[in-house]
């Protein structure tokens, strides 16, 4: 984007992380909303779909035979195996969209944030957590998805994924999807503005 002054902004990612449960797809859904010029990157999972999700607008949903193809092909940025199923951020999409001035915003787990960070290290990293793990046990209780095992480990995987906030530039509290929303707007929007991302031209 150029003022009529010359000055243009640089396109750059933003990262959304979280335990299971802390409601990222919700806030990223919400932020999107208010935002220009920033598209969501689909990943690919081996996964099954979760009540209404769909193929190529929540995920690609694929088997692990397709993931491990494209994996070993060197199709994704990153990658990563959570609660036993696979997840990739597809490059491609990724360097297509910055290319042609887009902003980027990924919603991935703390392994892959750290990838997107190493390869990219301009890239803005934000932390959702929840007020409390008691919480985060009754959101992934209301989802109705998973059975008790599963929410188990979700949430021991959620007191260690917790502690990688400090390797985040931000970290934001979702105790009501609103104002989580807008805590993230305003990084986004300050993020924009930085010097390094303006120039003249």
């Amino acid at each position: 984007m150029t003022s009529r002054f010359g000055v243009s902004r640089m396109p750059f990612i933003v990262v959304f992380s979280g335990p299971s449960g802390v409601g990222k797809s919700t806030v990223v859904d919400r932020v999107l909303k208010h935002v220009s010029n920033f598209v969501s990157s689909v990943s690919v999972t081996t996964r099954s779909a979760r009540g209404a999700e769909r193929d190529g607008v929540d995920y690609f949903f694929v088997t692990r035979g397709e993931f491990e193809r494209r994996r070993d092909g060197g199709e994704f940025l990153e990658w990563a195996e959570v609660h036993g199923n696979l997840y990739g951020t597809p490059a491609a999409f990724l360097a297509a969209s910055l290319a042609r001035g887009a902003n980027v915003l990924l919603e991935i787990d703390v392994q892959g944030g750290m990838s997107v960070r190493e390869r990219y290290p301009d890239a803005v990293l934000v932390f959702l957590v929840p007020p409390d793990l008691e919480t985060l046990k009754a959101r992934l209780r209301g989802r109705a998805t998973d059975d008790d095992e599963v929410i188990r480990r979700r949430l021991e995987n959620a007191k260690r994924e917790i502690e990688y906030f400090k390797r985040y530039d931000y970290v934001v509290v979702n105790d009501d999807v609103e104002r989580c929303a807008d805590d993230c707007l305003a990084i986004i929007r300050a993020e924009a503005l930085r010097e390094h991302r303006t120039a003249a031209g």
